[in-house]
C-alpha cells in the first residue's frame, strides 16, 4: 500500500511546504483539492493547477494530484494542456483524480450555468475523460460528441507517462454505470453508495476486487484508493485497520484531514511523523 496526503487547509505557500515536507518525509503521494470558492468566513481556496505547477518544481518523489476534479465543470481541452505541463514539470508524477463533485462542495452550486444535474455532470465526466485519452496520443484527432467537439485538432508534445497520464475514478459501489466507468481507466476511489462518507470495509473492498475482475476489459496496473485519517506512529492500528484493507485490495491511503484541527502547523507536524507503515 502507497500512502498520500491532502493539503486541506494552509496558503498557497503552506501548500507548497507541505508538499515539500511530504517529499522528504517518505509520503508516496500529495494531493491538494479542487474547489471554485465559498462564502465569508469559507477557506481560502487556490487553483489547483497553480499549485501543482509549483508543488512540481519543488519536489522530487512524490505523485501529485488533486482530490477531486469535478472534470464537469473544466473545459476538456485545457484539462489536457494544462495537465500536460504539470505532467513534464514533474517529469512524469501527475495522476488525475475526478468525479462527479458535490454540488455544494466548493462554490459549485453557486455559479452559473453550471450545471448541478447528475446525468449531465456524468455525461459531461465522460466525454472529458474520452478527449483526454485521445490529446495524450499525440496524433491529430476529432470528436464529436454531444455536448463537446473538437475538429483534426492535434496536442503535442506527449505525456511523459505511457501510454497516458492515470486517471482516478470515483466509482459508486454498486451502481453498474458508475462502477464501468472507473473500471474503464486506471484506479477507482470507491465510494459506498448506501453511505458515501462511510469507508468501505475489507468485505467492501473484496465485492469491489471481484466486480472489477469480472468487468474490467483494460490490462495494466489498477490502484484501488481509499481515504481517512491515520493516529499517526501506531502499529496496533495500523495491523488492525490498514492492514485488512491493503489484503482485501487497497493499494492507496490517502490522509485526508478535513476535519479540526487541520491547521498548517497540525498538517506539518502529521506529515513529518511519516506515513503508517505496513
Amino acid at each position: 500500500m502507497k500512502f498520500g496526503f491532502i493539503a486541506t487547509s494552509g496558503s498557497a505557500h503552506d501548500i507548497v511546504r507541505m508538499a515539500e515536507e511530504a517529499d522528504a518525509h517518505g509520503w508516496d503521494g500529495f494531493f491538494t483539492w479542487d474547489g471554485i470558492g465559498g462564502g465569508s468566513g469559507e477557506m481560502e481556496v487556490f487553483d489547483p493547477w497553480a499549485i501543482l505547477a509549483a508543488v512540481a518544481v519543488k519536489t522530487e518523489r512524490v505523485r501529485l494530484g488533486a482530490m477531486i476534479f469535478p472534470l464537469s465543470r473544466r473545459r476538456p481541452w485545457k484539462v489536457a494542456r494544462e495537465a500536460l505541463t504539470v505532467d513534464h514539470l514533474s517529469n512524469g508524477r501527475l495522476v488525475i483524480p475526478v468525479g462527479l463533485g458535490a454540488v455544494d462542495d466548493g462554490g459549485f452550486s453557486k455559479v452559473h450555468p453550471e450545471t448541478t444535474d447528475r446525468k449531465q455532470r456524468a455525461a459531461l465526466l465522460d466525454e472529458t475523460l474520452a478527449i483526454l485519452d485521445l490529446a495524450w496520443r499525440g496524433d491529430a484527432f476529432t470528436y464529436d460528441g454531444e455536448h463537446y467537439q473538437l475538429d483534426d485538432i492535434r496536442f503535442a508534445p506527449r505525456p511523459v507517462q505511457r501510454p497516458r497520464i492515470p486517471i482516478w475514478v470515483v466509482g459508486s459501489w454498486p451502481r453498474p454505470k458508475s462502477m464501468a466507468r472507473a473500471a474503464r481507466w486506471d484506479g477507482i476511489l470507491p465510494s459506498l453508495s448506501a453511505d458515501p462518507f462511510k469507508q468501505p470495509e475489507p468485505a467492501d473492498l473484496a465485492a469491489i476486487g471481484s466486480w472489477l475482475a469480472e468487468h474490467r476489459t483494460q490490462h495494466g496496473p489498477f490502484d484501488v484508493i481509499l481515504e481517512g485519517v491515520s493516529p499517526g506512529d501506531d502499529p496496533a492500528w495500523t495491523e488492525g485497520t490498514l492492514r485488512p484493507l491493503a489484503e482485501a485490495g487497497g493499494t492507496w491511503w490517502i490522509e485526508s484531514r478535513w476535519e479540526a484541527p487541520n491547521d498548517v502547523e497540525t498538517l506539518i507536524a502529521r506529515i513529518r511523523q511519516g506515513p503508517p507503515r505496513l
